[in-house]
């Protein structure tokens, strides 16, 4: 399955991004209210500058404890992104992820942010394809 599809299947397909300046609590708050895990960081709402994840944040918590959170995002966040693109496969994806040891991916068109997926995202797209291959192969072998 490619990203283009991963991203059709999605509830919301927006992207929420932050300016670098925005204070690690608020951005704290916005990823509880929003019940999401990753901010993308960008100065311009298109092209993004870094990503900022609930892990950045309880890792810096656990380093200094609150006064971390009188820090902006731009700190925080990890600035050498990996990204891809929408013609890159579930699989690639996957592989990506698994490597890198992170959970979420910022997909772009020409160096701007058209989406972003998650590791729950392609598990998912994964167990799909997973399951239609079951059902074509059952097909087959019952003669349909």
């Amino acid at each position: 399955m490619l990203v283009s599809q991963i991203l059709k299947t999605k509830a919301d397909d927006s992207v929420t991004t932050v300016k670098p300046g925005m204070l690690i609590a608020d951005a704290a708050q916005m990823l509880a209210e929003k019940r999401i895990g990753t901010l993308v960081i960008s100065s311009d709402g298109k092209n993004p500058d870094g990503i900022l994840s609930e892990r950045d944040i309880v890792r810096e918590l656990g380093r200094q404890g609150g006064a971390c959170l009188n820090m902006t995002v731009e700190s925080l966040m990890t600035r050498k992104l990996v990204t891809c693109t929408k013609n890159e496969t579930s699989d690639a994806i996957l592989n990506k992820m698994t490597e890198g040891r992170f959970r979420h991916m910022p997909v772009l068109e020409d160096g701007a942010l058209v989406g972003l997926i998650s590791l729950g995202d392609v598990v998912k797209a994964r167990l799909m394809e997973l399951s239609m291959e079951k059902d074509a192969l059952e097909g087959m072998i019952m003669g349909h």
